[in-house]
């Protein structure tokens, strides 16, 4: 299992430097790829825990870690060497950018407010994996 940061560190490696990753956009890709991940192979691609919070699903430690940036663009990290993922999941985390990165942070916010995980949730509860699993199951049988 990954850490979320690596996770996240992909993500911002993954955008350019036109267009980079505000916090809140990070933590809605950190939220899709944790979803399909444990609907696809029925186990968490991270360790931390996904919280309801006001402005929709967030990793708590990543947030903190990024918060400094307000709502600017956060770089991709720089002169450290990036751990080497499995192909499968290198594979889901850019899907996940090119589904969902295409979207703005705000418009993200507004997905997963209509989304059972985050709105069955109660604000500052932790978004079980069982809600996730059983939601984006239902997302890839309609797809």
């Amino acid at each position: 299992m990954e850490s979320a940061f690596t996770i996240a560190d992909c993500f911002l490696r993954l955008s350019d430097e036109e267009e980079l990753l505000c916090n809140m956009k990070l933590q809605k890709l950190l939220y899709y790829a944790q979803g399909l991940h444990l609907a696809l192979y029925n186990e968490p691609l991270f360790n931390e825990r996904i919280f309801a919070w006001t402005h929709g699903p967030v990793v708590a430690e990543v947030y903190y870690k990024y918060k400094n940036f307000g709502i600017a663009g956060i770089p991709a990290p720089k002169g450290k060497e990036h751990k080497k993922l499995s192909d499968k999941i290198e594979e889901l985390i850019t899907e996940v950018f090119i589904v969902y990165g295409q979207f703005s942070a705000w418009k993200l916010r507004e997905l997963t407010h209509e989304e059972p995980p985050w709105n069955e949730t109660t604000i500052g509860e932790e978004i079980e994996h069982s809600k996730l699993r059983a939601y984006f199951l239902t997302q890839l049988q309609t797809a």
